[in-house]
């Protein structure tokens, strides 16, 4: 490995970290004596890389530093193509464009072989069975999710019965036979789980719900393990 290639090995894996990380731990993970961690670290604060910490105490990189967009591996890149291919197969119109076009944004700036790496990667996605949700509606449903909204929607249960809930959508899963909705429902009182296909109607309303999404997942979360937690609990006011 060529010290500029260690450097941005150093930069992706001090952004990896939440919280300062030790050098020891960073020199072992690049196979590099404490002293020459040091000294690259010395280096990348001086080309504006804004890491911040101190020997012992460990070494945070604050945002803001972009790293330079070419540094992929070809194992990087057969997974970003396989990606692509599979929310190609498997998303909404909108997120499979999105896809082509995050990959053709990094094919117009990559070197000649590793262009050739990612366009003709050998790896594919095998055709689905999954029942096919509306395309809006999966669209909509990603949007409030990003934005924290509250949605309306009609909803036909495997009785073919409809409902009209009120939702905070909180995680959209996709599986082999279908996308599964993980969101917050006013009429239960509790978390609960929506077959996208079964949505019949979808509306977003204004504002947003509560509490953050973040809680509410880490509520989720704890609601499928913990047995213990009483149904129905409703989460506090947003923070």
């Amino acid at each position: 490995m060529s010290r500029a290639q260690r450097l941005l090995a150093l930069l992706q894996l001090l952004r990896q970290h939440r919280f300062p990380v030790r050098g020891e731990q960073l020199a072992e993970q690049l196979g590099v004596s404490l002293r020459t961690l040091y000294r690259d670290i010395r280096t990348l604060q001086a080309q504006g890389a804004r890491i911040e910490g101190e020997a012992g105490l460990g070494y945070l990189l604050r945002p803001g530093f972009m790293l330079p967009p070419l540094m992929f591996s070809p194992e990087e890149l057969e997974a970003l193509a396989l990606g692509a291919r599979w929310v190609n197969e498997r998303g909404d119109s909108h997120l499979a464009a999105a896809a082509q076009s995050a990959l053709g944004k990094i094919g117009a700036v990559l070197p000649q072989p590793l262009h050739y790496v990612m366009e003709h990667s050998g790896l594919r996605i095998g055709p689905s069975e999954a029942h096919k949700s509306d395309d809006d509606v999966i669209y909509q449903l990603r949007l409030a999710i990003r934005q924290e909204q509250r949605i309306d929607i009609v909803y036909c249960d495997l009785k073919n019965q409809h409902s009209t809930r009120t939702l905070w959508p909180l995680a959209l899963g996709y599986f082999d036979q279908t996308q599964l909705l993980a969101a917050w429902c006013e009429l239960r009182q509790d978390f609960r789980h929506f077959r996208t296909d079964r949505i019949a109607t979808l509306t977003r309303l204004p504002g947003r719900f509560p509490k953050r999404r973040e809680h509410l997942l880490q509520a989720w979360r704890k609601s499928l393990f913990d047995t213990e937690t009483p149904p129905g609990s409703k989460p506090t006011g947003r923070n």
